[in-house]
């Protein structure tokens, strides 16, 4: 039986990632500051522990015999746009912290493989036109907000342990992921769940606020879809950041009113002044689809799965 440990195993990818190990037989440690909000963890073994501090990295890579086969990272402070926005310091501060740790622990502790969950947030802004961007265009390097800049020194720091540590590393870069038992309020929420939120709080034809003047352009990628490509990355031969994102590009507006036919409401779209983000961030695919990777889920049919959901979380929470 192999070994895994999961780093950010209380968060909404994390979560997600836990229950494709166990059904694919391993044996699973989850470690984060909280537990899944949403549903009861699939972990053999969860432990609350604080990352940012080198001695919690130690407990959780302690096993009581041999070291754990693969470390999968996705622990991080982040959020949805306005979170970015107004956190920069807390998010550098405290990703950096983890990353530091975790790496360096898990190659002093003998662990044979490493998942660092980076983002496509380490692109620089793009026009929407423009040619998509392959993995190495990265570079010259200018990520439009810190929550990129950390993203992509975490990168370079777990290459580095790789080339002269001799640990197997493996690097996504995910586009925005979405789905059931994401975050949906309180700020740190991504914006197709803040949009099923906000279809499920207003009647037919309510107001829905957009930051900006919706044309922002974004991918969205179902979880389930992420969670396929993490696998896959995982056990592949790929180096270097791999962008896993589904190439289905559309404006803020747009994804606005796919939420809206599904939830069947007619509405009407209000722009308001608020953190927008870049203009678009346009990527190829080809590495991941070389490996067997493909997008099942189109958006409407991400979002098909997602509002219900959410719809279901509003109801509860105004029963409160």
């Amino acid at each position: 039986m192999r070994r895994a440990l999961v780093c950010g195993a209380g968060g909404f990818i994390g979560s997600h990632l836990v229950k494709r190990l166990k059904r694919e037989g391993y044996w699973v440690r989850g470690v984060d500051l909280k537990k899944p909000e949403f549903s009861e963890t699939a972990a053999d073994d969860f432990r609350l522990l604080d990352l940012r501090e080198e001695g919690n990295c130690r407990v959780a890579l302690t096993l009581a015999s041999s070291a754990f086969d693969e470390v999968y990272q996705l622990a991080a402070d982040m959020g949805g746009m306005g979170f970015i926005h107004a956190f920069e310091c807390e998010i550098m501060r405290n990703s950096a912290l983890i990353n530091i740790h975790m790496i360096q622990n898990a190659v002093a502790m003998g662990v044979q493989r490493y998942f660092f969950s980076s983002s496509a947030c380490v692109y620089r802004d793009m026009q929407p036109d423009e040619p998509e961007l392959a993995e190495e265009e990265a570079y010259p390097a200018l990520p439009h907000n810190e929550y990129g800049w950390e993203k992509l020194y975490a990168e370079r720091m777990a290459t580095a342990y790789a080339r002269n540590r001799g640990i197997v590393v493996r690097i996504a870069r995910f586009q925005n992921c979405y789905g059931p038992e994401g975050t949906w309020r309180g700020g740190r929420e991504k914006a197709p769940a803040a949009m099923c939120r906000k279809l499920a709080e207003i009647e037919d034809g309510g107001v829905v606020e957009v930051w900006g003047d919706g044309t922002a352009m974004r991918a969205y990628t179902f979880i389930d879809d992420m969670v396929e490509g993490i696998r896959l990355l995982m056990d592949s031969k790929l180096e270097g950041g791999i962008n896993i994102g589904r190439p289905e590009y559309v404006s803020v507006d747009q994804l606005v009113q796919t939420v809206a036919r599904v939830a069947g409401k007619k509405i009407v779209i209000k722009h308001i002044e608020g953190p927008v983000g870049v203009q678009a961030r346009n990527f190829h695919n080809d590495k991941i689809r070389a490996i067997g990777w493909e997008s099942k889920f189109s958006l409407e049919a991400g979002i098909a799965r997602t509002y219900p959901w959410v719809a279901q979380q509003v109801k509860l929470a105004r029963g409160k």
